[in-house]
């Protein structure tokens, strides 16, 4: 499950198991990325907040199909399975569309962005790969030409924020050998508000 010690839901007490009880899923299931937090289980509540802020905020206007795409890049481009199939799943339920998944998948992996999605939403990919490959080479130029596609500036804070959360998620689950062993794939928060964590 992991290279370090995990504190189960069984086993927790106190505030973790508090903690635990806010992110259960079915049969008080916690996936395992939470699970790590265990023994500091403030960092927990950090990783959390980030997450539900970043993903899953009512106040986001780029469509949550698109946010978890972007997830889900990422991750391929870190070759972190653990999140690319949690983060999968979850678009795979956002989308509705098996064959639609299946394809938008099949142009991540080959990097063919724009074979199934729209050339903005393209180029918000290429954005983050470079973000996420090679950060350092950025420049005001790569922010105006996402405005010159029609992302709004919040758009653009959007995308990048999603690309850093998931490189942290990424370097957490690899760091850590995190693995998806008991977990259930593709569950996420229930509601948009920021203290709500539960998991369906």
């Amino acid at each position: 499950m992991s290279w370090i010690k995990i504190i189960s839901f069984e086993e927790a007490q106190g505030k973790l198991k508090k903690l635990y009880q806010k992110v259960t899923g079915p049969n008080n299931n916690v996936d395992n990325i939470m699970l790590i937090h265990g023994l500091r289980p403030h960092t927990m509540v950090g990783h959390m907040a980030l997450y539900k802020n970043v993903l899953h905020n009512s106040n986001n206007t780029l469509p949550k199909w698109y946010l978890e795409t972007i997830g889900v890049y990422v991750s391929m481009l870190n070759k972190c399975d653990y999140c690319v199939e949690h983060h999968y799943s979850g678009l795979e339920r956002l989308l509705k569309d098996d064959k639609q998944a299946s394809e938008l998948r099949k142009s991540l992996e080959t990097n063919n962005l724009s074979h199934v999605l729209d050339h903005k939403y393209a180029e918000g990919l290429e954005y983050a790969k470079q973000l996420t490959l090679k950060p350092s080479e950025l420049t005001e130029e790569n922010v105006n030409f996402l405005r010159k596609k029609e992302f709004s500036d919040g758009e653009i804070l959007e995308i990048n924020q999603v690309v850093s959360y998931f490189n942290y998620a990424n370097r957490t689950v690899l760091g850590l050998g995190v693995s998806t062993k008991g977990d259930i794939l593709g569950l996420s928060p229930n509601s948009s508000e920021d203290d709500n964590w539960n998991h369906q």
